[in-house]
C-alpha cells in the first residue's frame, strides 16, 4: 500500500477485508472522531484480532479494557490496535452477557495483553480463557467485587466515620 493513502481509504480497506473474511460477525463499523470502530461478535473477536495483526499489519496492541453496559446487562471488551508502519489505528469491540463474561486470551498474539487482561479481570470481572496467570493485579486477592462495574457502590455503606450532613445529604 502506498504511503500516501489517506486514513479514510485505509479504513475502507480494513472494513472490506474484515467483512469479506468474517461476514455477518462484523456487526457494525463507524468512524468516531479520528478512529475506525469495528463491532464484532465475541465468537470471532480473537480471529479478527489475529487477522488484523497478521494480514493488516496492526502489530501493536495499544490498550485493552472492559466496559459495563448496565442497561443491557452486558460487559464489553475494547481493544485499540495500531499499525506502526502505516500510522493507522482502529478500535475493536465485542460484548458478552454479564452472567458469562468470558473471552479467549490474546496473550498468544501480543505479550502486552497479559497485564491488560489481568486489569480487565480485576476491575470488571472479565475472564480470559487460556490466560497464563489470571489473578488480580491492583485489588486484594480476596476483594469480593469488581469496582469498575456500574453496580458497584460509589461509597462504602458500612462507614461510620463520615458525617454526610457536611455534604448536604
Amino acid at each position: 500500500m502506498p504511503a500516501f493513502v489517506v486514513k479514510a481509504d485505509r479504513d475502507q480497506l480494513v472494513i472490506d477485508q474484515l467483512t469479506a473474511a468474517f461476514g455477518a460477525d462484523i456487526l457494525s463499523h463507524e468512524r468516531i472522531a479520528d478512529m475506525l470502530v469495528i463491532n464484532t461478535t465475541k465468537n470471532v473477536l480473537h480471529q479478527v484480532a489475529q487477522h488484523c495483526k497478521e494480514q493488516l499489519d496492526f502489530n501493536f496492541l495499544t490498550t485493552m479494557c472492559g466496559m459495563h453496559y448496565s442497561e443491557r446487562d452486558t460487559l464489553g471488551l475494547v481493544m485499540h490496535l495500531q499499525s506502526m508502519r502505516k500510522g493507522h489505528r482502529i478500535r475493536l469491540k465485542a460484548e458478552v452477557p454479564l452472567k458469562e463474561p468470558v473471552f479467549p486470551t490474546f496473550t498468544d498474539l501480543w505479550d502486552t495483553a497479559n497485564w491488560m487482561e489481568r486489569e480487565a479481570w480485576d476491575f470488571f470481572g472479565i475472564q480470559f480463557s487460556g490466560h497464563p496467570n489470571l489473578k488480580r493485579i491492583l485489588n486484594m486477592e480476596d476483594f469480593p467485587a469488581f469496582p469498575l462495574r456500574k453496580d458497584y457502590p460509589l461509597e462504602d455503606p458500612t462507614r461510620e466515620d463520615k458525617d454526610d450532613s457536611m455534604f448536604g445529604r
